[in-house]
C-alpha cells in the first residue's frame, strides 16, 4: 500500500508538479531529480528489507 502512495505520488509531482508548486523545469533537470530520487529510494528500500 505504501509503494502505491508513493507512486502515485510520484507521477504526480513528475507530471504536474510545476504548474502546483509554480517552478520553472525548461531542461528537466527537476524532474531528473525527481526520478532519481524515487528510483535510489525503491534501491534502498529494497536493500533495507533483504
Amino acid at each position: 500500500m505504501i509503494v502505491g502512495l508513493a507512486a502515485m505520488i510520484f507521477i504526480a509531482l513528475f507530471g504536474w508538479g510545476s504548474a502546483y508548486f509554480g517552478w520553472s523545469d525548461p531542461h528537466g533537470k527537476v524532474q531528473l531529480a525527481l526520478a532519481a530520487s524515487f528510483v535510489l529510494g525503491i534501491v534502498a528500500g529494497y536493500k533495507t528489507r533483504g
